[in-house]
């Protein structure tokens, strides 16, 4: 048998890279165009939300499916098709999607756009679940996660451009002015969803011809584990119906914004959701059988953890725009100082998510201790850098680059000595980290409701720090010891991103009740449930002869 390494198909691996870029770039670029939609549709917090709960959504809808037709059909129906044909599935819908944006533009309604978002997003969900193990796919086996390192750096430097160029195609400037939005023409930005439903059409077409990929099917049959489908069934139904409702009666122009029933359908929500899974983990105890990747209490806890973590990540950068028109009022600002720079600063959250996993991709690297060392200090501010020079391009003018647009956010840099603080007390250990990470979360989103000015600001901002490099910890974690249930249990944490289509809106809606400062004490509980989460997944996994601080892998 040979042993020579297989050679990595590039070209292949560089359309893939530019897919990767366009997911975080669409997702970033929400928190630009929620403060964006509210003042051009007179919205609630509450109803600007509902653009992350239709984007979010999609993806839990997307998993679902995915395994109801494979625990029908008794196979895995995605691999069934081949990963190939998975990721061209997936980018066709996103471009229908993309173009079907052109359109909900040009009509001004509210709810014709979340529909058009919500197919875009159900492409990414097919396309993100068969495009890490494809990427995998495209060369030897050993460096993987190499690829999916690099993969993953470029997602979040789509992240962190997505706002900017998002805010200069919607206002023609990265100043965001809500006083001026109302007036504004959609037509720039249709075009740019022509341009990157086009982008996505290119890929797929090179994807779908390109003989030299390798097709990545396996027929491998799927056990039905009746209980866990029944029970994720009901929860689905629950779901549906009550986003359905919601999207329904929070789409008209006449809606009652005084109505606590939005409140109440995202808690019953919620609670459909965390009750069914701790059924499961409770009946399964008693008699595992029918129960599948459900019967493990490790995952059915990171299945919530992934939640928490999603909604928080997406809630803080979609409430941070409403946060910083109320401190501008606060603080006497008439010339809406913070207001203004809400592009730059949502990009600097999404940036601050690069910062910390190119950091946490210095361990794929086979460094010296000395090296690592040093790394762990460069690299965050290498990252930095690259922010810094993105948000001046994006402010350039007709004098050329000015550096005076980025002072704002360049006190920000002591502020990355805190989480490189953090990697050090965390010594590359998933439980530890987390726990470490949660912890740091917790105080900056109290610092953040507590403060005013820019302490307050970076203090939010630097959430992005902090969940950074969740993902991959609660994944490691929520997975060991699964086995054959494995790969159905990857499937399950997907579908937990469903947190992106709840948090930020129960925010929303207390936002409206309270405060927006108020409001931020979701994300505390979020970062709460998610320390918990660390110190009693410790214990599970422990008792289960399993170690909790396995070397972190994978990315988000």
């Amino acid at each position: 048998m040979s042993s020579e390494q297989i050679k990595t198909n590039y070209p292949a691996l560089y359309t893939l890279i530019g897919v990767f870029f366009f997911w975080g770039f669409i997702g970033a670029s929400n928190g630009v165009f929620i403060p964006f939609c509210k003042a051009k549709f007179e919205l609630s917090q509450f109803q600007s939300q509902l653009i992350d709960s239709a984007f979010y959504f999609a993806y839990y809808i997307g998993a679902f499916l995915l395994f109801l037709f494979s625990v029908i059909g008794k196979k895995d129906f995605l691999n069934s098709w081949g990963l190939k044909n998975g990721i061209v599935y997936g980018l066709i819908l996103s471009v229908i999607g993309a173009f079907v944006m052109f359109p909900a533009l040009s009509s001004n309604n509210f709810a014709f756009i979340l529909g058009a978002l919500f197919i875009i997003a159900l492409g990414f969900s097919l396309q993100q679940t068969a495009a890490q193990p494809f990427a995998i796919s495209l060369g030897d086996e050993s460096t993987g996660a190499h690829r999916l390192n690099l993969a993953g750096g470029i997602n979040s430097f789509g992240t962190t451009i997505g706002p900017i160029i998002f805010a200069l195609a919607l206002l023609g400037t990265t100043k965001l002015d809500e006083s001026l939005i109302p007036g504004l023409s959609l037509s720039t930005v249709q075009w740019l969803y022509v341009i990157i439903g086009v982008a996505f059409l290119i890929a797929a077409l090179l994807f779908k011809f390109s003989k030299k990929l390798p097709d990545g099917k396996n027929d491998s049959t799927i056990e039905n584990e009746t209980k866990a489908t029944l029970l994720l069934s009901v929860i689905t139904i629950v779901l549906v119906a009550v986003l359905s409702i919601i999207f329904i009666q929070y789409t008209k122009k006449d809606v009652d914004h005084e109505s606590n029933l939005s409140l109440y359908l995202i808690i019953v929500g919620i609670l459909a959701l965390v009750i069914g899974l701790t059924f499961a983990m409770k009946s399964s105890k008693s008699n595992p059988s029918g129960w599948g990747a459900l019967k493990y209490p490790q995952l059915v806890l990171g299945m919530l953890g992934i939640f928490a973590y999603v909604g928080v990540e997406v809630a803080i950068q979609s409430n941070l725009g409403e946060y910083l028109k109320v401190l501008d009022s606060k603080t006497g600002n008439s010339n809406k100082y913070w207001e203004n720079i809400t592009p730059m600063l949502i990009s600097l959250y999404w940036g601050s998510l690069m910062i910390g996993r190119w950091t946490g991709a210095i361990s794929v690297f086979n460094l010296k201790s000395s090296a690592k060392q040093i790394a762990f200090i460069v690299v965050p501010y290498i990252a930095f850098l690259v922010i810094l020079i993105s948000n001046m391009i994006g402010n350039m003018g007709e004098n050329g680059l000015n550096f005076s647009t980025i002072i704002p956010i360049l006190p920000y840099a002591a502020v990355i000595i805190i989480q490189i603080f953090g990697f050090k007390l965390g010594q590359e250990k998933p439980a530890k980290t987390l726990l470490i990470f949660g912890l740091m979360g917790i105080v900056a989103m109290l610092v953040g409701i507590y403060s005013t000015r820019t302490i307050g600001v970076f203090a939010l901002v630097s959430g992005g720090l902090f969940c950074s490099v969740m993902w991959p910890c609660i994944f490691s974690l929520a997975t060991q010891g699964l086995g054959k249930y494995t790969s159905q249990g990857s499937a399950f944490l997907i579908m937990m991103i469903l947190g992106g289509a709840f948090i930020p809106p129960l925010q929303g809606k207390l936002a409206d009740m309270f405060s927006i400062e108020i409001s931020y004490w979701v994300c505390v509980i979020c970062f709460a449930y998610l320390t918990f989460f660390a110190y009693l997944v410790t214990k599970i996994l422990k008792n289960q002869g399993l170690n909790p601080n396995a070397e972190i892998s994978g990315g988000h």
